[in-house]
């Protein structure tokens, strides 16, 4: 079943191409049965790059009566009849809505197609009524109801996060399109909405109480993505080459690629799904890249953090409600739902008594990549000739030069323009946080705060760092609390050199005041 080995479909959007030009795919059409047997409105949310579009496509095919195409796959035995349903299909992903003519623009030439299709007469009307005589008119023509797909629903509302005059223009306009839905229920056989995000309070869906999120629904957690035994079944043909351009065994690649592309999940004590576009990338170039950050982060997620000078460590490891995570709006000052929503974070545990999700990243893509995307703005660049180097700060530590690593920190922390800083603890654990995690990613680095402090642990294979940070106290404070508690005791039967240092941050300058540095060796000598 599985010897024939096909192309990987790479970028490949479209069911019916996907199909006859003889690539991969990965059977979703179980899915696809279900979802159209138990109901007829649906709204999905998956991160960008997940496989919407494909899954959007395949609902295409399916109501446009393509049987062909389905031949060998888990649908093909369910159907006993294929009809060609009138299909309107939306994609709002390709438009660049920079203002509210350019969203205006797109829905009046996607209806002028529909409305030449079915001959339905323009006149002077709202998106919203003209949307509605295209359905009526498509029942008329075919005597089959409309099935409507949009794809990518909320591009034109999140390009706008930060403006909110142009959001609300976006939400009021697409709420009176998307009205049609229920107003002509009578004329529509299924509807299908996908979107990175779910927009809440004065939501363009806030009318249509018809429509079902399937989002966080257990069944439907698999519907975009790959799982562990998708893997298996449909990619062992594959692997080897990748394990051998590693020099790697087999059960290390499976490994590696678990680390890299798993651990997406969307509803709590489910099966983890790897991110579809980064598995076929590793596998047809045969290096574990990062390839879904390569296709583009989107910049409001930072301007997100900033705006409202949130804790970097607090977002890796947030707890929230349901209602939070599904609701995103103009006047939110919580940034957590939409970087949840868009994919770089996910849930990795759930307090049941409390109703609350543990959110983290899902994988070391996203969480190399996302921190490196911060890089430039938490580290800033001054001038051009303070680029930051993560590379120093990992030979100074390796090569045991507290001294050199201190000052290079304090460097960084000089090198930060004062207007940037409004919350001055909060831009410190910032500042710390992000070189930390750099470092993490070629050392091992444990990082902790509490109460205002910073305790830090970095290992290396030679050294061992053991750092305590205070704002606004002393560094002989730091130092003498690393003994007090000894922190470093756990460690003394190794023999690894041991550096212990206390840092205290001052308020006026801004900076490190002062570092002390104390080696301990635990060896016989």
């Amino acid at each position: 079943m599985h010897n024939e080995i096909k192309r990987l479909p790479i970028g490949i959007q479209n069911f019916e191409s996907l199909r006859r030009d003889g690539y991969l795919y990965v059977d979703k059409t179980a899915y696809v049965y279900e979802l159209i047997d138990k109901g007829r409105y649906y709204f999905l949310s998956r991160p960008r790059r997940f496989g919407k579009s494909l899954l959007i496509s395949t609902f295409k095919s399916y109501f446009e009566g393509k049987r062909e195409l389905f031949d060998g796959l888990a649908i093909a035995n369910k159907v006993t009849e294929w009809l060609s349903y009138p299909v309107l299909y939306m994609d709002l992903n390709t438009g660049n809505y920079v203002n509210s003519e350019a969203l205006d623009k797109r829905l009046d030439e996607t209806l002028s197609v529909w409305e030449s299709q079915y001959a339905t007469e323009r006149k002077d009307l709202t998106f919203g009524m003209r949307f509605e005589k295209v359905i009526e008119a498509a029942y008329k023509k075919t005597g089959l109801r409309a099935v409507i797909l949009v794809d990518e629903y909320d591009k034109p509302i999140l390009q706008a996060i930060g403006n909110p005059e142009l959001q609300d223009e976006y939400r009021c306009t697409l709420k009176g399109f998307y009205g049609a839905l229920k107003s002509m229920d009578g004329y529509i056989k299924f509807a299908l909405l996908t979107g990175v995000t779910k927009i809440g309070k004065v939501s363009v869906f806030s009318d249509l109480n018809n429509l079902n999120d399937i989002s966080m629904d257990r069944p439907y957690c698999s519907i975009c993505g790959i799982t562990e035994q998708e893997l298996h079944d449909n990619f062992q043909n594959y692997v080897p080459a990748l394990a051998e351009s590693n020099a790697i065994g087999m059960e290390e690649c499976y490994h590696r690629l678990r680390q890299m592309y798993d651990g997406y999940h969307f509803r709590q004590n489910t099966e983890g799904v790897y991110n579809p576009f980064s598995l076929l990338n590793a596998l047809s170039k045969g290096e574990f890249g990062s390839y879904w950050f390569e296709t583009g982060t989107p910049s409001y997620l930072v301007e997100l953090l900033q705006r409202y000078d949130y804790n970097l460590e607090s977002m890796s490891k947030a707890e929230v409600t349901a209602d939070v995570l599904n609701s995103i709006d103009s006047e939110s000052t919580n940034p957590i739902p939409v970087i949840y929503q868009s994919g770089y974070l996910t849930i990795k545990g759930y307090k049941p008594e409390f109703k609350k999700y543990l959110l983290g990243f899902p994988n070391e893509e996203v969480e190399e990549g996302f921190i490196n995307y911060l890089q430039p703005y938490y580290l800033s660049r001054a001038n051009e000739k303070s680029v930051f180097d993560i590379e120093k700060f990992v030979e100074d530590v390796r090569k045991g030069q507290p001294e050199q690593f201190c000052r290079r920190l304090k460097s960084l922390f000089a090198d930060t323009p004062y207007e940037l800083v409004r919350n001055l603890e909060n831009h410190y654990q910032n500042i710390v946080w992000v070189v930390f995690k750099l470092m993490g990613f070629y050392t091992q680095a444990e990082y902790h705060t509490s109460d205002g402090r910073i305790d830090l642990l970095i290992t290396t294979n030679d050294y061992r760092y053991v750092m305590e940070f205070k704002l606004g106290g002393t560094a002989e404070a730091a130092l003498q609390q690393i003994k007090d508690k000894q922190y470093a005791i756990p460690f003394a039967m190794d023999e690894k050199k041991t550096f212990l240092i206390g840092m205290n941050f001052e308020n006026k300058t801004r900076n490190i005041d002062k570092y002390q540095i104390e080696p301990i060796s635990w060896s016989s000598e």
